[in-house]
Formats: structure tokens, C-alpha cells, sequence
């Protein structure tokens, strides 16, 4: 077996500084939790014609089935504030993104919590504890976990990125991967968006967290749904909506996906968009310019449509921006920023702008 490369002094420091953190963690104060539980939300039924025989019980006659709902697990903390924070995640992730980190530190879960946010965390239709579809589907176990440590920039495998944000230990490798969860059914932004939507509809004004493939439902949901307050997006790729007739140009890119293209809806939607304020972060190691390195390249033009896409919303009276974290002097970050060995500082630069737009109250 390869052994993963650049294991310095500075990765030494990283492990130092994550189990210095961890040991800190257990002694923070104990949370106080005035409400917590779980329950599904959205979603269809299918109900077979006939009439259901109790002799023949596993004949599909007469008999229901549910799925397509998304699963959702909340915790409300004494003395909440007033907006709770939805949290969405990416693809083949779960809500375990946003729990303890794959090193064992305190994810946004618990770091928004101890600030006093109700944290909603979801898993979307057909994935995780939402796996009742309504389409058929097989899993195939498939070897993909050296193509992941690069798309997600950790580094290009076997090799660590320089000054990465991400623990080189081996147990926490194998977190990371162990956390990866399958579709139980085909992606559907659509059927995505409508059980967010529904949960918004269940629990009323908030501020919408999304990582990734998150984005796409993300700008949907707030445009399907006037509850959703404001939406803050990490490292969204595929999915920004456009006013038809003005969608840009594909971005060339030489990342596995190809070509990077806009959606068109019509204008009306697009201006919903402008009237919350919206941010969007990326991490580090992102190319600057084109280049053959594809994971940098494949982040590159998802930072681009971004930006062109934040730029169109300004232009109509929205409120978007996208901060790119190591210029705004934030480090050595992957694709999850939000469970990085510095995911404290993160979301620090979160709360700040939670503050900035007066959703902290």
C-alpha cells in the first residue's frame, strides 16, 4: 500500500494543533438544549389500486408507499435566537457533514449551537436517513475514494496539499471516506428543492446553509419559498439559475465534468433572488487561471460562474457576495471548510456576516 506523501513539520503542526483542539473541546461548557428531535418532512405517496387482503399481505394491492421526504434531525438551545440555521448538504454527503468533524472536533452542528442558532440538519430525499424513493435505484460498491481526496481538494493523491486545512492522520482519512453515503435514487433538484421548501413551510423564517450540489435546490428553494431568509452557500458547482436570455457563456475547464453551464428561468424567479442577502464561500487551492490540473481547474470555473452570477444579482438591486477565504487572509482550505482543522475561524467569518446582516438577533 502507497503511503501518502509531504508529511512535513507543518503536517506534524496540523495534527499537534487538531489534537490540541480536541482535548480543549471536552473541556467546553456542557450545551443546554431546550428542544430536540426528528422527523420527516415533504415528499410522495404511491398507493397501489385495489383493496389490501389480510390474507395475502405482501401482495402490493390496496398498499401505500412514502418516500421522497427528507429526513430532518433539530436541536433548539435555551435562550435561541430568532433564525434558525438549515443546513443542506453536497453530494454523496449526508448530515453527518455538518456534525463532528472526521478528526472528532465540534462541527457547525454543535459551534453554531454553543451561539445560540436552532440548527436543523437535513438529509435529502434518497440519501441517508431520506432513503425511500420513489424510483428504482442500485448501489454498486465502487472504488472512487483517491478520486474524491483530490476532487475535494484535500491534495492530488497521494499528496497532501501544503498547508492544507485537513488532518494527515490515517484514522481521520478513514472517517472521511466512511462518511461518504450513497444515493439510494437518482439526484433531482426538483424533489430536493420541495421537501426543503416543505420543512420551511413546518418551522417558518430562517437562513438556508448549503454545501456544494446543496447550492442548485438552495437558490431554488429561496425562490419557491419567501420563509427562507437569507442563503449561505459553500462552494456550490453546478446549479446557478440565470434570467433567460442572459445566461453566460459555458466555462471551459479541464476538471472531469467538462464545460461548467448556467440555467435559465424566467426573470421573475431570478429577482426573488435579489431581495435576501445571500454570500458564498470557497476554499483554497483553486487555480487562478486555466490549467491541466483538474481538480483546481473544476473549482476554478465554479468560482468564476459564481462571481458572474453574485455580479448579475448586484446589478439587479440584490445583495450577493462571494468571499473567497485566502484572500480574506483564511488558509489552506478544502472543499468542506465548514469541518476544516480551522473550521472555528470559518465560522467565525460566517457569524460575522450574520452580524453585518442583522440575522444574529
Amino acid at each position: 500500500m502507497r503511503k501518502i506523501r509531504n508529511v512535513s513539520l507543518i503536517s506534524i503542526g496540523c495534527m499537534l494543533v487538531a489534537a490540541l483542539s480536541l482535548q480543549a473541546q471536552h473541556k467546553n461548557k456542557p450545551l443546554h438544549i431546550a428542544q430536540q428531535g426528528s422527523f420527516a418532512v415533504g415528499g410522495t405517496m404511491l398507493r397501489e389500486a385495489g383493496d389490501f387482503d389480510l390474507a395475502q399481505p405482501l401482495e402490493a394491492s390496496g398498499q401505500t408507499y412514502h418516500g421522497d421526504h427528507a429526513y430532518v434531525f433539530y436541536q433548539v438551545p435555551a435562550k435561541a435566537r430568532s433564525y434558525p440555521l438549515v443546513f443542506l448538504h453536497g453530494a454523496g454527503q449526508s448530515k453527518k457533514t455538518w456534525e463532528s468533524t472526521p478528526d472528532g472536533r465540534e462541527g457547525f452542528q454543535n459551534i453554531f449551537l454553543r451561539r445560540r442558532f436552532p440548527i436543523y440538519l437535513l438529509d435529502q430525499p434518497r440519501r441517508g436517513e431520506a432513503g425511500k424513493g420513489m424510483v428504482e435505484s442500485s448501489i454498486k460498491p465502487t472504488a472512487d475514494e483517491q478520486f474524491w481526496f483530490t476532487q475535494f481538494r484535500i491534495g492530488n493523491y497521494p499528496d497532501y496539499f501544503p498547508h492544507v486545512q485537513f488532518p494527515r492522520d490515517s484514522a481521520s482519512l478513514v472517517q472521511f471516506y466512511r462518511q461518504m453515503t450513497p444515493n439510494t435514487g437518482s439526484f433531482d433538484a426538483q424533489v430536493v428543492t420541495a421537501s426543503v421548501s416543505s420543512l420551511f413551510d413546518k418551522i417558518g423564517t430562517g437562513i438556508l446553509v448549503t454545501h456544494s450540489q446543496g447550492g442548485g435546490p438552495g437558490w431554488l428553494t429561496a425562490i419557491a419559498n419567501s420563509k427562507v431568509r437569507a442563503v449561505v452557500a459553500y462552494e456550490p458547482y453546478s446549479g446557478f439559475v440565470f434570467p433567460e436570455g442572459e445566461v453566460p457563456a459555458a466555462i471551459a475547464s479541464s476538471g472531469l465534468f467538462g464545460a461548467l453551464r448556467g440555467t435559465a428561468i424566467p426573470l421573475a424567479d431570478f429577482m426573488k433572488l435579489t431581495k435576501i442577502p445571500i454570500v458564498i464561500y470557497y476554499g483554497d487551492n483553486i487555480a487562478k487561471e486555466p490549467t491541466t490540473v483538474w481538480n483546481k481547474d473544476h473549482w476554478r470555473s465554479g468560482l468564476e460562474m459564481a462571481q458572474q452570477w453574485a455580479a448579475l444579482l448586484n446589478k439587479y438591486g440584490g445583495d450577493a457576495q462571494v468571499i473567497h477565504l485566502p484572500e480574506a487572509g483564511i488558509l489552506g482550505n478544502t472543499h468542506f471548510p465548514f469541518s476544516d482543522l480551522n473550521n472555528v475561524q470559518v465560522a467565525d467569518e460566517l457569524s460575522r456576516w450574520l452580524k453585518q446582516k442583522g440575522l444574529d438577533k
